[in-house]
């Protein structure tokens, strides 16, 4: 599930230009992410955000880690969202060359292993876009 929300990040950056998550609660059986967005998905740009994710999911990309000091990481990523104290280094999840960020959670070691990804439902309130998602098959 993690692997997915980077992927659905990555996604969400180059499909509508907008930045990362700003907020996400992973699960198992179904997570979250929310963005700062100007309106709501329409149905289509919800089957292209699915069908991107799912493209790179069946691409196999492989899905490694990478240790950056902290001069390091502060020049390659956005760090606002680490914690105060965060260590390092830095573990950095790279998803073939498709995307690169800081996380701390479990990933599979190919997108390969993901399964089918899914949008369960958006909603749009006061500038937050959330993105409500889950994987069939895979981890």
């Amino acid at each position: 599930m993690h692997t997915a929300e980077h992927l659905l990040n990555q996604a969400m950056v180059r499909l509508f230009g907008c930045g990362r998550a700003f907020s996400s609660h992973i699960e198992r059986k179904k997570s979250k992410c929310d963005y700062r967005f100007p309106r709501a998905l329409t149905p289509e740009e919800h089957a292209e955000l699915e069908r991107r994710v799912n493209e790179t999911v069946r691409a196999g990309l492989p899905v490694t880690e990478r240790f950056f000091s902290k001069e390091e990481a502060a020049e390659k990523f956005d760090l606002a969202r680490l914690p105060e104290g965060a260590a390092y280094p830095l573990r950095v999840i790279l998803i073939g060359d498709y995307d690169a960020c800081p996380c701390i959670g479990p990933h599979v070691a190919s997108t390969a292993e993901i399964g089918e990804f899914k949008i369960v439902s958006s909603g749009w309130a006061d500038g937050v876009l959330r993105v409500r998602f889950k994987l069939g098959g895979g981890q």
